[in-house]
């Protein structure tokens, strides 16, 4: 393996990962969970409010969490994995009594039926606030814990500028990237930090998609010739998103899209062909996902409904045409890449639906499954790009699901048609024969042509 593959490798890697649960809220939950910790860690083992291991979460325990506008936005309406309940709320209250910071964005790993009941708890008495934040970032989450002392059990604590307080306060900065952290504190303390006095990000090791400076036919080429043994554990995206499909097929997840495409009494209207099948497969682990559903996806860029609908359909092909081990891991890999590379020009949220970007990535991936190569690779982004660029995001939500269906349905046909010798014109809209030049239009169409269309939904929203 040559160290630029080993490069490409650690995007994949710090790019595709499990997330359990929708990835904003779960990013809330991460941060209050190392909040908590950083109290839990420095207070004093004789405060009444500690009880071996677990917090004893009374009145005088609150949380508050600032947010950005988007992970507002997709916070709002998203089932919260075992709990029946949506938001951030709850997230932020599960974060504080059984969250893991150790687990990433599978931070609620350890949840059970006693920790959703304090969660619950906590949330009722109303000792968890949200506001908007004052930021111009589309991906932050600051989160603040607060434990009150006890005379006599808990001594006062000094902080920094020399004055007494009576309680334990805690920081947890996450900043454009869900799992993230640029800064924590304890008592006013700063125990880490990659921000400087300007609010830049400083972090030597924190490098984006953009730094790689991947371009399609690298990524093609890449995804063909890597060593199968060094890209094997893509196929981890198989296991984790098709139990999700089948939970959502056979259980009554949300609006039910994916069970209700497969749904023999619907063959006539959807058929029984490849297209409505890899639609249900792909929309039922979103039903699952967006509904709380207790299994984990595999991610892309920081999204588990990107990660279904980047895979879905790849794997569907797969089933059907019973495809080899390291075919498929090589059309993942191509697909998971593709998508990424396109993210990169958009940021991690945007008021472009990501379902675009991952069903774009699934495209590349079933032409070359079909055994297309570069240059109907090509055409297929470009088909998809001139099709379904306007798909807007509002919100995280049970609705999702029929987006992804939308998405995939798309992926196929451009696959299709650049399969047959059909690309869309370079005269049409905002594709370009570049390629490169292409991706780069949709990433400044989603990135700052959407900024007020993104305002605009979430003042419709907030509204409600």
């Amino acid at each position: 393996m040559t160290d630029r593959q080993a490069e490409i490798i650690e995007l994949i890697k710090k790019e595709v990962k499990p997330a359990l649960g929708c990835t904003e809220p779960i990013a809330v939950a991460l941060a209050v969970a190392k909040a908590t910790e950083l109290i839990r860690t420095s207070c004093c083992r004789t405060c009444p409010k500690y009880d071996g291991e677990q917090w004893r979460l009374d009145t005088d325990f609150v949380i508050h969490v600032e947010v950005s506008g988007n992970i507002l936005k997709n916070g709002m309406g998203v089932g919260i994995p075992g709990t029946g309940m949506v938001g951030l709320h709850i997230a932020a209250a599960l974060g504080a009594v059984c969250g893991q910071s150790r687990y990433g964005l599978e931070v609620l790993n350890d949840l059970d039926a006693a920790s959703i009941n304090r969660a619950k708890a906590l949330v009722e008495r109303g000792a968890v606030t949200i506001t908007l934040a004052d930021t111009d970032r589309k991906l932050f989450v600051h989160a603040m814990v607060q434990a009150t002392s006890h005379a006599g059990f808990c001594p006062d604590i000094i902080a920094s500028n020399g004055q007494a307080l009576k309680s334990h306060i805690s920081d947890a900065i996450i900043q454009d990237d869900h799992d993230r952290f640029v800064e924590t504190s304890i008592d006013h303390h700063i125990i880490m930090s990659l921000i400087d006095n300007e609010g830049t990000n400083k972090d030597a090791q924190g490098r984006t998609t953009a730094d790689f400076h991947l371009t399609v036919k690298e990524i093609t080429d890449f995804a063909l010739t890597v060593p199968f043994e060094e890209i094997s554990f893509i196929l981890d995206s198989r296991t984790m998103n098709l139990a999700l499909a089948k939970e959502g097929l056979h259980n009554d997840y949300g609006l039910k899209v994916g069970k209700t495409i497969s749904d023999d009494s619907n063959r006539e209207i959807f058929g029984c062909q490849f297209m409505s099948y890899a639609m249900s497969l792909t929309a039922a682990a979103s039903d699952a996902r967006m509904a709380g559903c207790t299994l984990p996806a595999m991610s892309n860029s920081g999204s588990g409904n990107q990660g279904i609908t980047v895979t879905m359909p790849v794997i569907a092909y797969a089933l059907k045409h019973a495809t080899d081990d390291e075919k498929l891991a090589r059309a993942l890999v191509l697909s998971h890449l593709i998508a990424i590379h396109i993210k990169g020009y958009l940021g991690k949220l945007s008021a472009l639906c990501g379902c675009v970007i991952a069903s774009t990535g699934s495209s590349c991936g079933l032409v070359y499954l079909q055994g297309g190569g570069y240059e109907q690779i090509c055409a297929a982004i470009k088909n998809m790009i001139g099709n379904i660029t306007g798909m807007v995001c509002d919100g995280a939500k049970v609705g999702c699901a029929l987006k992804v269906a939308s998405g995939v349905s798309c992926s196929v046909q451009s696959a299709v048609l650049a399969l047959s010798g059909t690309c869309i014109s370079s005269h049409d809209g905002i594709i370009e024969e570049d390629i490169e030049q292409t991706i780069r239009n949709l990433g400044q169409i989603g990135s700052i042509g959407m900024q007020s269309t993104d305002h605009l939904i979430l003042d419709i929203m907030s509204c409600k």
